[in-house]
């Protein structure tokens, strides 16, 4: 009976499916990087929650108070802002706004450069339009930064905010423009805080400062507003941040014709569900809104990441939108800040724009760090890369930090892998047996089964011994797989040698091949499959196993050929064991 064969030949393949959905062709995406001229439109659009008007002069989708509190992915509204009701308290909203043309940048971009971000603040509406990231590069070979946000022809991804309400800043076809002292900002060695401050002085009797506040060697920007009301009345509004983005490629992820690509897309929080994935396909089939303290809110793609994150005291309202020009839009509004006459007041959000780092963003808000994907696997993922991290803490290369957690896992598996080894021994031992029993029976395949069977209860043999290990430890090698997949600090990271991007395919396909011979001779120390089909499927598995590693990131074709050279040396030293003590016996 051959039935533990058809498990190992199913895992395998249910393995190479796996494998093969997530295979990555990492050859670069061309995406125009270039960065924005104060001369392009503006594509500022000011689309928030229910209370924010409609900047861009295209309908947005609204949602109404009808719709529970509670989050929800509902049906569309019917266009335009007709029927649009008051979500934040004691505001007022107009219902009838005109559609507006795009307003172009008025002024200058100004600069803002810091150890880890290089930042372009547009002062219509004082907006970022533009992201680049210093300690990341966008190629190997290419010493630019990484472009994460931009606001060009290729790409529209932006982040915005404002003030909504009675006293808005932000209405119906109209940005406020702010005025700074200066369109270069940098943050000098040996300052560790950097503030960036826009005036805005369209109100009467009202002052109005917007804050950047920076940080060296942080992504996370305070984003503070100002208010200085020198009237006799009091000041009413809401604070409003959202993230814009259109349908563009991940300029991060790279995918092949077989693979899947990495996430791309919203996410948030809820008290319910920690992490809420929110796709553009799930936002223009149906409105999602929410209320919760605290929370975040998040564009997510490969490596990298942008997100707007509210006080954790403040009840924030998070909804989503599309608009007639087809800009994604994630968004949050605070609750209405009132300032009494003749005082100040203040709000403010937090601002992350960098790579997903979990420990760091675990910091900034609960369930940040979830955006750090890992699959429906990630209660086993999470635990391997914390080790991973702690051997690269002590080895300080990820390369030799992959082989060490390799290491490990084989000593964690050590005894199943004995106990299958075991049993490919005892079975290779009584591999002339079976051939004579087929010899015997010929095409009488029941009396061979019971006679297989008879000899397999003689020689204490488990037909499934050798398989059912490899599916308990299958679990393990595809979460870290997803580990190293997902991880930020693998990206650009080198090896030795030739291998100067762990995140990369090997460039002389050195490791796959090598991988490939390490699979086959693994098999020579196996009993060969008595079924003539079966024995063709194992010898061809070598070839298609190393084709497919010839295009995977070089740290997971590492992974797989230390963990076969250490299961080879296993397996060969338990073969001559089980050898010796048959011919001891003899």
């Amino acid at each position: 009976m051959e039935i533990y064969r058809y498990f190992l030949i199913g895992a395998i393949m249910f393995c190479g499916l796996v494998l093969m959905t997530r295979w990555q062709e990492f050859s670069a995406v061309e995406v125009d990087q270039s960065a924005p001229s104060s001369s392009l439109s503006s594509n500022s659009t000011g689309t928030a929650t229910p209370a924010v008007p409609d900047f861009e002069g295209s309908a947005t989708t609204a949602v109404s108070d009808s719709q529970s509190s509670t989050a929800q992915l509902g049906g569309q509204d019917s266009e335009g802002l007709e029927g649009l009701e008051d979500t934040i308290p004691g505001a007022s909203v107009d219902t009838s706004v005109p559609v507006i043309e795009t307003q172009a940048s008025q002024g200058e971009l100004i600069t803002v450069q810091t150890d880890t971000l290089d930042i372009r603040i547009d002062p219509l509406g004082g907006d970022i339009v533009y992201v680049a990231l210093p300690k990341h590069k966008a190629k190997l070979d290419n010493p630019e930064p990484f472009i994460l946000m931009n606001r060009n022809s290729s790409m529209t991804y932006v982040s915005q905010s404002g003030l909504v309400g009675p006293n808005a800043t932000d209405k119906a076809g109209q940005r406020p423009v702010f005025n700074s002292a200066q369109t270069l900002y940098e943050m000098k060695d040996g300052v560790d805080q950097l503030t960036v401050s826009l005036s805005y002085s369209g109100q009467q009797d009202t002052d109005i400062l917007k804050h950047y506040h920076f940080t060296r060697n942080s992504y996370l920007i305070n984003v503070e507003y100002q208010i200085n009301n020198r009237s006799d009345q009091p000041w009413r509004a809401a604070m409003f941040a959202q993230i814009k983005r259109d349908n563009s490629a991940d300029p991060g992820s790279n995918s092949g014709g077989l693979g899947m690509a990495n996430y791309l897309g919203f996410a948030t929080t809820s008290a319910d569900e920690p992490y809420i994935k929110l796709s553009f396909d799930d936002i223009r089939d149906g409105v999602y809104k929410h209320e919760q303290n605290g929370g975040w809110l998040s564009m997510v793609q490969h490596y990298f990441i942008s997100a707007w994150v509210p006080p954790a005291d403040q009840k924030t309202t998070f909804s989503s939108a599309v608009t007639k020009s087809g800009f994604n839009i994630m968004r949050m509004t605070s609750p209405l800040l009132s300032v009494a006459p003749q005082s100040n007041g203040r709000i403010s959000a937090q601002f992350y724009a960098g790579p997903k780092d979990q420990y760091v963003l675990e910091e900034i808000s609960p369930g940040l760090d979830l955006t750090v994907d890992y699959g429906w696997l990630w209660w086993i993922a999470q635990p391997l890369f914390w080790v991973l991290t702690w051997l690269h803490g002590f080895i300080g290369n990820w390369g030799w930090s992959i082989v060490g957690l390799t290491l490990l896992i084989k000593i964690a598996f050590f005894q199943l892998s004995a106990s299958s080894y075991k049993s490919m021994a005892k079975m290779r031992v009584v591999a002339p047996k079976l051939a004579a029993l087929k010899d015997r029976y010929g095409d009488d395949k029941q009396k061979y089964s019971q006679a297989m069977m008879e000899l397999y209860k003689k020689e204490k043999i488990n037909p499934l011994g050798s398989c059912l290990p490899m599916l308990i430890q299958m679990p393990v090698f595809i979460a870290l797989y997803w580990t190293l997949m997902e991880s930020v600090e693998l990206r650009h990271a080198p090896f030795m040698g030739w291998i100067t991007d762990l995140s990369a395919m090997d460039p002389f396909f050195v490791l796959p091949i090598l991988m490939g011979l390490s699979m086959w001779f693994m098999q020579k120390l196996n009993p060969p499959p008595p079924d003539p089909m079966q024995a063709k499927i194992f010898q061809w598995m070598p070839v298609v196993m190393t084709f497919l590693f010839l295009f995977f990131p070089a740290g997971l074709v590492l992974y797989w050929l230390t963990n076969n050279l250490l299961s080879m040396a296993q397996q060969w030293v338990i073969t001559r064991q089980i050898e010796k003590a048959a011919a001891a016996k003899a």
